[in-house]
């Protein structure tokens, strides 16, 4: 056929040398081996990138951390500072008497408020809280926790023992406050005198009143005049004193005769400081200071001392004190009457009151005011409390108000 194949011959396969023959590959396969290498070539930059980033990430940390010890600008290593020098901050210095002894100070404590949105059941918890703070009526805390408000105080301050008690009942919606309160050691011993502060550390009395804004303002304390042991003589004899005489109100103060320094002040009857709302105005009214009163014949060392200042009279001279002194529709007699002459020793030993009279009489209405008048007698005592009353004066001050107040009853 010419070289021709046939078409019904068979065909000839092409063979490849020894050991080189050609295989068929499925395309399916070749797609399949594709993507896994993607998927590890993908893995392994995630992986590269996730690690830049958690490096970068502890580095920042890292500089902080070396950055917040080595440098001052930190809140932590400040309260570390402030602890190392042993002041501790509250807000309001405390105040201590002449020999340091504590008379106030302030305390962190724990105030209990409630959010209403997260609590489930306000009758049982008015319940179990009433039981736990029986100072607190549970129909008042009943009230309060049923409230439309979303926050309501249910107690300030609270004890270490009752902030205890409070957290083990578990009652949702229940949150403690740090709060910050005014502590008296003494209690009762010095309120007039110390005075208190309120529920926001506010001086309300006393010096606590007085020296508010340097109490507020320092850390260090206020050393007082104040002597604790003689408070605690002075109050109990006037506490023996109002029980033998039966009587509704004491007040005593103790100086100090070479300055004048108040080692001990009390009126009687006292309170608590730490719950002055439950003191009556009685209670916390300061006899010492803001009284006034007639202080009768203990007056009479005045004006014997002005006559002897002023030259008026002289320990050798004396007044006849027979008759009763009248002057208007007033007479003025001696309560145990000696009937003769008396010397102005005399007359003062026996306290006459017509012999001194004489006395503030010889003088005049002028000098006596004078002479009173730089004794500090005539204006509001001076003392570092703002409780202080003023004295009641005669006006207008006549010749009877010059007799009167020369024998302290007037």
């Amino acid at each position: 056929m010419n070289g021709s194949v046939s078409p019904n011959a068979p065909a000839k396969v092409a063979r490849t040398p020894r050991g080189m023959e050609l295989c068929r590959v499925r395309p399916d396969l070749m797609t399949l081996d594709g993507n896994v290498k993607l998927a590890l070539e993908m893995g392994r930059t995630r992986l590269l990138v996730a690690g830049i980033v958690f490096a970068l990430a502890f580095s920042v940390i890292g500089f902080r951390l070396v950055d917040l010890a080595l440098s001052d600008r930190g809140n932590e290593p400040r309260i570390a500072a402030e602890s190392a020098s042993g002041q501790l901050q509250t807000g309001r210095a405390d105040i201590v008497d002449r020999n340091g002894v504590v008379l106030a100070t302030t305390l962190p404590t724990a105030s209990l408020y409630a959010n209403l949105k997260h609590l489930n059941d306000p009758a049982e918890a008015a319940r179990k809280l009433a039981a736990v703070l029986p100072d607190l009526e549970r129909s008042a805390i009943h009230k309060r926790l049923s409230s439309d408000q979303s926050f309501v105080w249910v107690k300030r301050n609270l004890t270490p023992k009752q902030q205890y008690a409070v957290n083990r009942l578990g009652i949702p919606g229940l949150y403690f406050q740090r709060e910050l309160r005014r502590f008296y050691p003494h209690g009762d011993l010095l309120p007039h005198t110390v005075g208190f502060a309120g529920i926001d550390n506010v001086g309300f009395s006393g010096i606590e009143s007085a020296f508010d804004d340097l109490l507020r303002g320092t850390n260090d304390p206020l050393r007082l005049s104040l002597d604790v042991r003689f408070q605690h003589i002075l109050t109990h004899e006037l506490a023996k004193a109002m029980a033998d005489f039966n009587g509704i109100g004491a007040a005593g103060v103790i100086l100090d005769a070479n300055n004048g320094e108040v080692l001990a002040m009390s009126s009687l009857p006292s309170f608590d400081p730490h719950v002055p709302a439950r003191a009556s105005d009685d209670q916390r009214f300061n006899r010492a200071t803001l009284g006034t009163y007639e202080v009768g014949s203990v007056f009479k060392i005045f004006t014997t001392a002005m006559a002897l200042d002023k030259g008026y009279v002289t320990l050798n001279d004396g007044y006849d004190t027979t008759d009763p002194i009248r002057i208007a529709r007033f007479t003025i007699r001696d309560y145990k009457p000696k009937k003769r002459w008396l010397s102005i020793p005399e007359i003062f030993m026996y306290s006459s009151n017509i012999g001194t009279v004489y006395m503030a009489m010889e003088a005049g209405t002028e000098v006596q005011q004078d002479f009173l008048r730089d004794l500090g007698l005539l204006r509001s005592a001076a003392i570092e409390i703002n409780e202080v009353g003023r004295p009641l004066l005669p006006s207008p001050w006549r010749e009877i108000n010059t007799m009167t107040v020369g024998d302290g009853h007037g």
